[in-house]
């Protein structure tokens, strides 16, 4: 059997980022020191909830259950006041996230609107820009924002299995075997995504790029967590992973022409290349032989999916927005320059 060589995507635990606001700053103190969380009630009120310092709280707060940070203790994971302040920044976001999609669509229209898809090259979104107009420097940032995502790409979703039961636990299990490599360390999704920024002239070290992702990618992440933690919320992480398969092979085959017209290397337009045949299966896979065998045993989940299939939709939408205002105007997306996040050391 061959070996090939290769450098783990997680090379060190990442730093602390650097404060953006009260929550986030009190958050980062108690990690630092070991007491407990010093905000109020009325800062938690105020806090504006896909807001940079609400989804900073929450995503140090989460990012305990992955890799931890530099200095912080393992033990800290489970310290039950930064559960109690994690529960009630959750509610914040969720009752947030509950007003702004629809309620009254089910599943099946909730599926049907992610399988309608632009005709041609018609599409306005972020792989339609990069496909056509995209620069190498706007490549460079969307990889870095999409970092947080993809170098964790499987594992939010792990947490579902559990209390999957039969046909949906199998194929569940069967996918995300596929997302970490089937068996063979180098081909994980979120190693391919590591070989990726190689090639873009990026830091591919786990969170590196925490400093410079906008509130609204953070967003997009702590909702899979957000789901995940919660038992409550299986058929919402089952219905953001619908809304992930489902969408991803028409996207990434628009990203892997840009990686190619740009001459971003060959190690970038093969992860997006890769999303392109396996997703076109494992969407098949997902509506089948997942939400279908869930829903017949626990029809109840019904309204769950379909709010994490528009969760998603919502959580992708507004980040692209928000990239497009930016990149159209030749502006960088990013919080602080590419080149200073990947030198920031974490405040001590």
């Amino acid at each position: 059997m061959t070996v090939v060589a290769y450098r783990e995507a997680r090379d060190t635990t990442p730093a602390l980022p650097a404060p953006r606001g009260v929550l986030s700053d009190a958050v980062l103190s108690s990690l630092r020191n070991c007491h407990e969380p010093r905000v109020s009630s009325q800062a938690v009120a105020r806090a504006e909830p896909c807001g940079d310092d609400l989804q900073l709280a929450l995503y140090l707060l989460y990012e305990l259950h992955y890799q931890g940070f530099e200095g912080v203790g393992d033990d800290r994971e489970w310290d039950a006041d930064l559960l109690q302040l994690r529960g009630a920044l959750e509610c914040r976001l969720l009752r947030t996230l509950r007003a702004d999609v629809p309620q009254e669509v089910g599943i099946d229209g909730a599926l049907a609107e992610l399988l309608v898809e632009p005709v041609g090259d018609d599409g306005t979104g972020v792989s339609h820009f990069l496909q056509g107009e995209g620069q190498l420097w706007q490549l460079r940032e969307y990889a870095a924002l999409r970092s947080l995502y993809h170098l964790k790409e499987a594992d939010p979703h792990a947490w579902v299995i559990p209390p999957l039961h039969g046909r949906a636990k199998a194929a569940m299990v069967a996918v995300e075997y596929d997302e970490f490599g089937a068996g063979r360390a180098e081909e994980m999704h979120a190693r391919l995504f590591a070989n990726l920024m190689d090639d873009l002239d990026l830091d591919h070290t786990y969170g590196r790029y925490l400093d410079a992702a906008p509130a609204l990618m953070l967003c997009t992440v702590n909702a899979m967590s957000l789901f995940g933690l919660h038992r409550a919320l299986r058929g919402a992480l089952i219905g953001h992973f619908a809304a992930v398969e489902v969408t991803s092979s028409p996207g990434s085959r628009r990203l892997a022409k840009a990686m190619r017209r740009t001459g971003a290397g060959p190690a970038a337009a093969r992860f997006y290349e890769e999303h392109v045949e396996a997703d076109a299966v494992h969407e098949q896979v997902v509506r089948h032989e997942v939400i279908g065998p869930l829903l017949a045993a626990e029809p109840g989940l019904d309204v769950d999916v379909a709010f994490g299939i528009h969760v998603t939709g919502l959580l992708e939408d507004r980040p692209g927005e928000f990239l497009l205002a930016a990149w159209r105007t030749d502006r960088s997306a990013l919080r602080i320059p590419l080149e200073t996040a990947a030198q920031r050391p974490g405040r001590p």
